[in-house]
Parts: C-alpha cells; sequence; structure tokens
C-alpha cells in the first residue's frame, strides 16, 4: 500500500503534529527514504519520538521500516520527469510546465487498476449522484454530460438542492464528488450523509488528507496546477473523461444500445445543424 493510500485511513486521527509530518513527507517524499529521524524532525520542527510514533501509527514497527517502504514505493516515481521537474525548483516552473507536469502525473495515477476500481460502482449503480465544490465543478459538469450519454439516471446535485436531490439516495447507488482544497463545506457534508447511509463513494480530490480520503478507499489524489491566481480543472477535466470511457468498456452493450438510442433521437428531433464547411471560400 502507498504512502498516500496509509495516511488517507488515519488522516482524520492525527495530531497536528503529524499533520505537519505527513504534509511534509507526501510533499517530498525523498526526505523520508534518504534522511534519518533527526532530518525529518528538524525539518518539520518536531522531536523524534514524534516521528516514530508517526511511523507506528501509519503500522510500522518503526522508523527503519516506514523507510524501507517508501523506497519501495518510490523505486520507480525517482525516474519520472515529474519527479525531477519538482526536484529541480518547481517554483520557478512556468505554468506550461506545471500543467505538462500535472497531465503526466495524472495518468501516472490514473494506471489500468486505478480506473476499474473507480468505474465498477459507477457502472453498477441505480443512481449516479455528481456533487462537487466550486474549482473542481468543470470536471463534475464533464463526468455530468458523459455520462448521461451511456446509462440512465445520472444526476449533478446542486448546492442550493442537495437535500431534496440525495433524499432519495440508496445503498444501490453511487456518489461522485469531486472537491480540493479549499473544500466547500457542503460536498464534504453531503458526502459523510451518503456515507453513514451505505451509498459507495467515489473520491476525485488532491491527496489523502483530504477529509473526503478518510471517507472511501476508493479514491484517487490530482495533481492540481495553478494558472495565475487560480486552480487549473484540466486535470479534473482528465479524470472525468477517463472515467466516462473505462465506464463505458464496463457496461458494454448496454453503453453501446443507449448511444444508438440517443443518436436516433438525435437524428429524428434534427438536433444538429445538417452543415458542412466548405472545403474553399474564394
Amino acid at each position: 500500500m502507498s504512502i498516500q493510500d496509509l495516511i488517507a485511513q488515519i488522516g482524520d486521527r492525527l495530531t497536528p503534529t503529524e499533520r505537519r509530518i505527513a504534509e511534509l513527507v507526501l510533499r517530498d517524499p525523498t526526505l523520508l527514504a534518504f534522511g534519518t529521524v533527526s532530518d525529518l524532525a528538524d525539518q518539520v520542527g518536531t522531536s523524534r519520538p514524534s516521528i516514530v510514533r508517526f511511523a507506528t501509527k501509519l503500522g510500522f514497527e518503526g522508523y527503519t521500516e516506514l523507510q524501507r517502504s517508501i523506497r519501495d514505493d518510490m523505486s520507480h516515481q525517482l525516474t519520472s520527469p515529474s519527479q525531477r521537474i519538482r526536484q529541480r525548483g518547481a517554483e520557478v516552473a512556468s505554468i506550461r510546465n506545471a500543467i505538462e507536469e500535472a497531465i503526466h502525473a495524472t495518468f501516472q495515477t490514473l494506471d489500468d487498476k486505478r480506473l476499474n476500481a473507480l468505474a465498477k460502482p459507477i457502472a453498477k449503480a441505480r443512481n449516479v449522484w455528481i456533487l462537487s465544490g466550486e474549482t473542481s465543478m468543470a470536471g463534475a459538469v464533464v463526468l455530468h454530460s458523459g455520462l448521461s450519454m451511456i446509462r440512465p439516471d445520472v444526476h449533478l446535485v446542486q448546492e442550493h438542492s442537495t437535500g431534496r436531490e440525495l433524499s432519495s439516495a440508496t445503498k444501490s447507488d453511487t456518489a461522485v464528488i469531486f472537491d480540493f482544497a479549499r473544500y466547500r463545506r457542503n460536498s464534504i457534508t453531503a458526502a459523510k450523509v451518503l456515507s453513514d447511509l451505505g451509498v459507495s463513494l467515489v473520491a476525485i480530490t488532491d491527496g489523502p488528507l483530504s477529509p473526503l480520503a478518510t471517507l472511501t478507499k476508493n479514491w484517487c489524489a490530482l495533481d492540481i496546477p495553478a494558472v495565475g491566481p487560480f486552480d487549473s480543472s484540466i486535470t479534473s477535466v482528465m479524470t472525468a473523461e477517463l472515467l466516462v470511457s473505462r465506464v463505458v468498456i464496463q457496461l458494454g452493450k448496454a453503453a453501446h444500445d443507449r448511444i444508438d438510442r440517443l443518436e436516433a433521437l438525435w437524428q429524428s428531433t434534427g438536433t444538429f445543424l445538417n452543415y458542412s464547411p466548405r472545403d474553399n471560400r474564394g
């Protein structure tokens, strides 16, 4: 299990000091992989016993065992372009480099195994409820649009009507929640309520310390690059598109039949203009 998954399991039980340790480890895992207990303690501004307690809370016998696990987990990551860019100073990276790095990281995160796990409850659900914070709304809208064309009963839940819309949610349903720091109170509160009701949760968030990661094992962490003063929507939209594509595969003929019916309806209602641009306008 990765360090992200381990931290996610205990994220709501970390002390303030342990959260600082976790944040540093997630930001720069090389410090834990190759540094001493004292190195990590100095960076966090805490004591060596605090570092050891953090390791044991994660389920390891001590710092050495945690360090060995992190080294194994990082063995393939240290050679990736995104890791090299970070270590050379992401603070001076251009917006273009930040976006390229985030896209690369998203494809690494959403490998076949993770995509299948995220898509499975969406394909099987009676209803799919999609909730989102403000900065992640673009991904939620894309997911709603795509899923609605390949399966029935997909709902994009608006903040002002959350209670009314979710009042019919049952254990047969799945909720997909998009949210990144700063986390929206409505989406997190709704996710907790749905979890208590037994609704399957799929969380698209930004790290194991997210309040969403503690509610479900079925989550993924995206790199959210900044574009000027705002967070980019690129990786959340990518994730939505990849999820729709994987749900299509899992639904198989049911998705194909629905698309055929939708196309026939578009044709019969003249939804699209009968227009093709001329090759030459001379």
